[in-house]
Parts: structure tokens; sequence; C-alpha cells
């Protein structure tokens, strides 16, 4: 076995979606060639209503999927099929828009007025790019989650873990999408298969993400005897963590614990073309479906 080095750790960086959103985004856009086959994840959380309360209106998708995992706060999502429903906290919706689908999402609070959620988007191939959509809403009860014998907790919402399998499936590229928790201070190697790419997103805790060498951590400023340094921290809340080749990740908790999404897959390695939620493979195929929305084609039913 072969632990994956850290390529490197990136922060989440603020930013603004939807009606006026604010949430953080571990990547997306530009080059996603270290992420394939995803493209983008956001981090929305927050307890201010304002902060998330103008949702994400009726917009397009085509070319992806989106993965919606929530954990406090609800969703109420809709779509141009005729398709309503609701996430609750631990739910996630894997959406595959293939050809084309409006929807839109609307986040409320939980009694606490505290809104947390994940979305990642998911590249489909050249061949299954239009698709026909379909929805797997998944309720918390049905996504299983196993207990090893230091108190490590992995759930397992999408591929094979521990024994496992999570209850989204048909997916295009393997992809395998975990909820890890880690208890304090416990080390932990977690296998993840030479073929994909990988990377892990903290949300509680720090821990040390490291190979046969020194621990790596996020860099920041800090001042040290009177003069100003860079040190390195542990890595921690809102840290992305993108790993180089291997077959297992070593983690190390921190005197909290850690909690992190553990996300992998098949790289596809096909050209992209970007606009916004539509993801194609060449510029054409963008100029196609932005003649589809002005035209009154884009879904095809």
């Amino acid at each position: 076995m072969s632990i994956r080095p850290v390529k490197r750790v990136d922060q989440s960086r603020p930013t603004m979606e939807g009606a006026g959103v604010r949430l953080r985004r571990a990547f997306g856009f530009g080059d996603t060639s270290d992420f394939d086959p995803f493209l983008m994840m956001d981090d929305f959380r927050g307890d201010r209503p304002e902060d998330y309360q103008a949702g994400f209106p009726w917009h397009p998708h085509r070319g992806i999927e989106t993965i919606t995992y929530v954990l406090a706060g609800a969703v109420d999502h809709g779509d141009s099929l005729g398709n309503r429903g609701k996430l609750g906290a631990g739910d996630v919706q894997w959406m595959t828009a293939g050809s084309g689908i409006m929807h839109q999402e609307m986040p409320t609070g939980d009694a606490k007025g505290r809104m947390h959620g994940f979305q990642l988007w998911a590249n489909l191939p050249a061949k299954l790019k239009m698709t026909k959509p379909r929805y797997q809403d998944v309720p918390a009860t049905a996504i299983p989650e196993v207990t090893d014998d230091d108190g490590t907790k992995v759930r397992v919402i999408c591929g094979d873990f521990w024994g496992k399998t999570g209850p989204v499936d048909g997916v295009a590229a393997e992809p395998r999408y975990l909820d890890v928790t880690v208890p304090a201070g416990k080390r932990k190697r977690l296998k993840v298969e030479d073929f994909r790419q990988a990377f892990a997103y903290i949300f509680e805790g720090s821990a040390d993400f490291s190979d046969a060498s020194a621990p790596f951590g996020v860099l920041r400023e800090a001042e040290v005897n009177g003069e100003e340094t860079l040190v390195r921290d542990r890595v921690g809340n809102r840290s992305l963590v993108v790993f180089g080749a291997g077959d297992e990740i070593s983690v190390q908790a921190g005197e909290e614990g850690v909690r992190f999404l553990l996300v992998s897959g098949r790289p596809l390695r096909e050209p992209i073309a970007w606009h916004g939620p539509i993801v194609m493979n060449t510029q054409d195929q963008i100029r196609q479906a932005m003649m589809d929305l002005r035209d009154g084609s884009f879904i095809k039913r």
C-alpha cells in the first residue's frame, strides 16, 4: 500500500451565487483537472437567514450531475419536469441534468436559523451529455453508516466502502462520496484506489493529512518574536486537501477530532467547455445550448 501525498491545501473562497446566497467555493471553474471528473464544490452554511434565504431561483443545467448533501436546515426544490421535494438534514439529492433541465433550490434554516449543505458537480462523459434527466432523492435513513473499532464513522453516500454500498447508483464516473468522522487524536488510513483522483474537504475540527514525510498544513502569516513569518497549521475548517497518486490516505485527527468529505472518482480526461451551469465538450455545443434556451427547445421531452 502507498500513502497518497498531499499535493496542496487550499482554503475555500467566499463567493455569492443564486439570488444572493453567501457561500464558500472549494473549487470550480477554470482549470479543474486535479478534480476530474468533478467540476465544482460549494459549501453553503450560515445561521443568518439573510445570507441564504434568497436561494437559487430557476436556472438551467446541461451535461452534468449535481449532488446536494444537506446537514442542517432544508432545501425545497422543483424543476421543469414537474418534480418537487424537500431535502432535510442528512438527505442527499443526486440530479443527472443530462440533456437539460430547469430547476430551483430554496434553502430554509432549522429551528435555530441554521443552514448547512454542500453541492458538488460531477461531469458527464461525452456519450452521456444528452442523456435523459433523472433524480435520485435519498433520505438520511437510506444512507449506510459504519463505525470502526477506533470510533471512526463513515457515511457511504455513493460507492463501496468497508463492506457497505451507498444508495446512489448508475453514475458514470464511478464516484465514491464519503462523510468521514475520525475521533480526537486517532490516526486512520482510508483506502482510495490508485485509478481515482481524490480530495478531502474538512468542515469540522482539524487534522494532519500526510504521507511518509512530515505533516502538511495550511500556510498562514503569523507573528513570531515580533517578526512576520509563515507557519503551517493543521488542516482545519473549510480546508480543501488535494491528494497525489497512491492507494490510501493517512489522517491524524486533531484534539477535537475531524469530520470531512472524502470524494474520489475515475477521471474522464475529456475536453471541457463551460458556460456557468452548462458544461459540454465544445464551444459549438455551448452555442447550441444557448440557442436552445432562446428558442424554447432546451428541455427535451
